[in-house]
């Protein structure tokens, strides 16, 4: 009898032994899938703060271009005008400021144009490119013409062939010079 009892609580002892090490078999890998799902988490939630941060940036970009789209909506319009304004530049240097032959009489018309066309384009911020007698800049100017001019120093601009204006803080069209050798 003895010896069926030491059975018993020998197999009763290897149940229990077993249910432990099933427990911890079973803690293991629930604190293996615990790490997992946490690993698994932090991934996501990565994941998600990148995605709002390029968010964030996409519309940032999408705002700074709808300014400047907005800013410059004009440009094109006001490229259109500044021949139009060049040609009444050149119809009243015709003038010889004689005020009772008929041309100066028909240019009077033409200078009140020209006014109201200057003070449109001034109203939008184009600004005429003061270029006379200025350094030589190639963002502003073309030079067209090189000449000698003893009057001016070398690399200057000695003559405007046609004149160049700023929209804003942007160059609408390069002024065409003449330059000091």
């Amino acid at each position: 009898m003895e010896s069926k009892k030491k059975n018993k609580v020998n197999k009763e002892k290897q149940v229990k032994d077993n249910d432990i090490k099933e427990e911890e078999a079973v803690e293991k890998e629930v604190s293996e899938d615990d790490e997992l799902l946490s690993k698994r988490i932090k991934d996501l939630e990565e994941e998600v703060l990148r995605g709002k941060a390029e968010l964030l940036n996409y519309r940032k970009r999408k705002d700074e271009e709808t300014a400047r789209i907005v800013k410059y909506a004009e440009e094109d319009i006001l490229k259109g005008f500044l021949p139009i304004l060049d040609n009444f530049e050149r119809a009243i240097s015709m003038d010889d400021d004689n005020l009772e032959d008929e041309v100066s009489k028909f240019l009077s018309g033409f200078k009140l144009m020209y006014k109201q066309i200057k003070e449109l384009l001034e109203k939008f911020e184009v600004k005429e490119i003061e270029s006379l007698g200025k350094e030589f800049d190639p963002a502003l100017h073309q030079a067209v013409v090189m000449g000698k001019d003893d009057k001016f120093p070398a690399g200057v601009v000695t003559e405007v062939l046609q004149k160049g204006y700023m929209y804003k803080d942007r160059v609408l069209r390069v002024a065409m010079v003449k330059v000091n050798e």
